[in-house]
């Protein structure tokens, strides 16, 4: 039987420019693999293929996506074999913490044609250029669309009921750990719910919760309290022992979106778009913060100011996800550049050298 595959980003493009979430992700791993070469050296089909051909025996896998590549991975980790392979290209340069022992660099540049790319370094040099800009433009544009996101956030705080707010909290502290303690060091791992993309936004909350028991849907508004309320349920699950997966969000890496306690079964979210969801098995259950910590009748006493607020703010994301876009295509031309001058068969050595590795920490666990 084929394993089990979680699907999650650990890198994000934020308001705040590219965020990173690895290290917290790679910890406890007794191997890792971190590929280096530029676009279109194979690093996603490696990391791919070598997933696959685990999870067909069995091992269950963790990818970490490419939020500037829809169709692209930027590591696989084996957690059964405490073993993975990254990209640790930039943006999220990954450094060795015990090189040779633990990490270790495989370069995929080994394995291209430099006479060829030399003659194409103007072109090269140029559409790096253009990437980096639309980037740092993207990252800009999120930066505007966060402060029109403030502005939609004061409506809701200064209408907001702090006390029943603590209450709520307080309440579902008591419901989800009652008294339990775990006399053990938490497992803590900072993700990302979904991620802003070329081609807009996505998340993979279905797999992330495909196997909780009891799911909270939080609906509300922003201001509303749902992160500072995931914070605080957050560091009351780490303080007691348990494992907790804290899942940021992608816009603005400060917010949280969801926490996951797989040892208890359940998982919290802010089920407001753009990762809107509905209860749609037994155990599901809404909990409205506009409803019990927003004052009675805001949205329509703000309704003018909120409609002008919500059209600016999707405007600007919509004009941020543009230059993702463009910053996916100019990758693509560049990526075809590079393409042509590689050489697949040592990159499938190089596969072969890492797949052999991994299987022979297989037969030892």
């Amino acid at each position: 039987m084929a394993g089990k595959t979680l699907n999650y980003f650990a890198g994000g493009n934020t308001a705040r420019g590219f965020h990173s979430l690895f290290d917290s992700n790679l910890q406890g791993l007794d191997r890792l693999f971190i590929l280096k070469g530029g676009p279109g050296t194979g690093k996603s089909s490696l990391m791919k293929a070598i997933g696959a051909e685990l999870s067909e025996k069995g091992y269950d896998l963790e990818y970490i996506h490419c939020s500037s590549d829809n169709h692209s991975i930027d590591g696989v980790i084996i957690p059964a074999l405490k073993a993975g392979i990254v990209d640790g290209t930039a943006p999220h340069v990954i450094e060795p913490q015990a090189p040779g022992a633990v990490d270790e660099y495989i370069n995929l540049g080994e394995a291209w044609d430099s006479k060829a790319l030399a003659g194409k370094k103007e072109e090269i040099t140029s559409l790096a250029s253009q990437i980096s800009s639309s980037f740092a433009t993207a990252y800009e544009t999120f930066a505007e669309a966060l402060k029109i996101h403030d502005e939609w956030e004061k409506i809701y705080i200064e209408n907001m009921n702090f006390q029943k707010a603590d209450e709520l909290t307080k309440k579902l502290i008591q419901t989800f750990y009652r008294n339990m303690k775990l006399n053990k060091t938490p497992s803590v791992k900072h993700r990302y719910l979904g991620a802003a993309t070329p081609t807009g936004a996505v998340d993979f909350v279905p797999n992330l919760t495909e196997d909780i028991q009891k799911r909270y849907f939080i609906k509300g508004r922003p201001g509303s309290g749902k992160s500072t309320m995931l914070k605080k349920l957050a560091a009351e699950a780490e303080n007691r022992g348990f494992d907790i997966e804290i899942y940021h969000c992608g816009f603005d890496p400060h917010s949280l979106d969801m926490i996951i306690v797989r040892e208890l079964g359940l998982a919290i979210f802010d089920s407001t778009a753009p990762h809107e969801y509905f209860p749609s098995r037994d155990g599901d259950e809404i909990i409205d913060m506009y409803d019990i910590t927003i004052n009675s009748g805001t949205d329509e006493i703000y309704a003018e100011q909120i409609k002008d607020i919500s059209t600016r703010y999707k405007n600007k994301m919509s004009e941020a996800i543009s230059y993702l876009a463009r910053a996916k295509s100019l990758h693509d031309e560049l990526e075809e550049i590079y393409v042509d001058a590689m050489d697949f068969e040592a990159v499938e050595r190089i596969k072969e050298n890492i797949r052999s590795e991994l299987l022979l920490i297989s037969e030892k666990v």
